[in-house]
């Protein structure tokens, strides 16, 4: 140890006897010299005390420094970019969008108002318009699901680089940072699910609509038929006036 061998040093150094100058008597007090040697010792203990706290307290630091440095990959901007097309394609909804006023708007017009008092032409138009809407319906629903299983790769290397962050961090706040990543990868995974369900939900609503539409259609067109004079027969000349 440090200390021992500076307190040796200091035991040596004050047991070595210095000659005396002519007419001097040097005058060597014991009790004085253990008193010293010991102060020495104590001295020594507190300086090696100081130093091994000074090391705890360095490298206590550098532990704080290893818990407190962030994470140096993010997939922030690659959740928000898949999250903005996502939203783009459920905002280029065909006819019918995702809104509650141009539901009720488009659905009265196309799909309740159907009555024997309507034109045929006018029958006919409503019946091409609600074809139309459930066309588009299933366009945007395979749209969807192809945006969706567009994001499998990208999203398969990222939860892989976030868990192999999280198991190499080095600190507290870079392992709760990638575990808040793949938390956030995970939500928009279910977004997607959710968009997804609701594409093929509105897909199969329209058609739906449509079969009811239709039979309220079909009598429509029934009761145009129905008020139709009933036939006459008549006589018929096929070859000529004389019937010859």
């Amino acid at each position: 140890m440090r200390s021992l061998s500076l307190l040796c040093g200091v035991v040596a150094l004050l047991s070595i006897g210095v000659s005396p100058a002519h007419a001097q008597w040097a005058v060597y007090d014991g009790a004085n010299h253990v008193q010293n040697v010991l102060i020495a010792a104590r001295t020594l203990q507190q300086i090696d005390n100081q130093i091994t706290s000074l090391a705890n307290q360095a490298q206590m630091l550098v532990n704080q420094g290893r818990n407190l440095a962030s994470l140096p990959l993010s997939t922030l901007g690659t959740l928000q970019s898949t999250i903005s097309q996502t939203t783009a394609l459920l905002a280029q909804a065909q006819n019918i969008a995702y809104s509650v006023q141009s539901v009720e708007q488009q659905y009265q017009q196309a799909y309740t108002s159907v009555s024997s008092g309507m034109s045929d032409s006018a029958l006919f138009s409503q019946a091409q318009t609600r074809w139309q809407n459930s066309v588009g319906g299933f366009e945007d629903a395979l749209k969807l699901q192809a945006r969706v299983v567009g994001n499998i790769p990208s999203d398969s290397s990222a939860m892989t680089q976030l868990v192999s962050a999280s198991q190499t961090s080095t600190g507290a706040l870079q392992a709760a940072q990638a575990g808040n990543q793949l938390l956030a990868l995970q939500s928009r995974q279910l977004s997607d699910i959710q968009a997804e369900l609701a594409a093929n939900g509105r897909a199969t609503a329209l058609q739906q609509a449509r079969d009811a539409a239709a039979e309220a259609e079909s009598d429509a067109q029934y009761q145009h038929f129905a008020q139709h004079d009933a036939y006459v027969p008549g006589t018929v000349s096929m070859f000529g006036a004389s019937g010859n």
